[in-house]
């Protein structure tokens, strides 16, 4: 079991730190006017962590639409406010849209959160949050942030598979936990081949951090992504 942890300490310092070592609608036009108002996009601000520091809701929920069907994150900001913040801000911006299940170790944990386009990458791999105490544990279904040690943790993270208690002293502190899933088995929900590929050096992970989704699509056709992720009503 600490073998499995340390792999996901080191994890987290190839992508959460990536070259840091140390770790709604728009108002309809009115019956005079044929003239609508646009909506803004949300790149400026995907481009520039500084502008998403909303505070989250006391609790809300978060849908993911995926690959292989939907599943739903509860989060309760109490439990990790810094990291309730910015998932719900990451959400917000639309940073989870197209990004993949980069990593699944069998009997532990899922993982993703690299965006698709370099250029998001490399701003927030830059903007990392303050820890958080770990106030829950690390149970199955939990979700928690990557890291690559104090104070590191950026936008990657991982739902637990099983009960995994000895990430808690490490300072994994999860923020929410999964309360539906369409797929009956989260190693079912992945396929094969990102669970015998995915687990390669950190050349590999480099690359998928540094060219995006273009590397991925291209190197590992069958991969699952997220397609959408939304704030939902409870």
């Amino acid at each position: 079991m600490k073998a499995r942890f340390a792999v996901l300490l080191v994890l987290g310092a190839a992508f959460a730190g990536g070259c840091r070592r140390a770790e709604t609608p728009a108002p309809s036009p009115s019956p005079t006017t044929a003239v609508a108002t646009p909506t803004p996009s949300p790149r400026p601000v995907l481009l520039d962590p500084s502008r998403a520091t909303e505070r989250a809701p006391d609790r809300f929920r978060v849908r993911f639409e995926t690959t292989r069907g939907p599943f739903v994150v509860e989060v309760t900001r109490a439990w990790a406010p810094r990291g309730a913040d910015r998932f719900f801000n990451l959400v917000g911006v639309g940073y989870y849209d197209d990004v993949a299940f980069f990593r699944v170790i069998e009997g532990f944990m899922v993982q993703f959160g690299i965006n698709g386009d370099p250029a998001v990458n490399g701003v927030w791999r830059e903007a990392p949050i303050p820890d958080d105490p770990v106030t829950q544990s690390n149970r199955r279904g939990m979700v928690t942030y990557a890291m690559a040690g104090p104070d590191t943790r950026t936008t990657q993270l991982f739902i637990n598979f099983r009960d995994n208690a000895g990430l808690d002293a490490q300072g994994f502190a999860p923020f929410g936990r999964v309360i539906e899933r369409a797929c009956p088995s989260w190693t079912r929900c992945i396929p094969a081949t990102a669970r015998a590929r995915l687990a390669a050096g950190a050349r590999t992970r480099g690359r998928a951090q540094g060219e995006g989704n273009a590397y991925l699509r291209g190197s590992y056709p069958r991969l699952d992504f997220v397609k959408t992720a939304r704030v939902v009503e409870p």
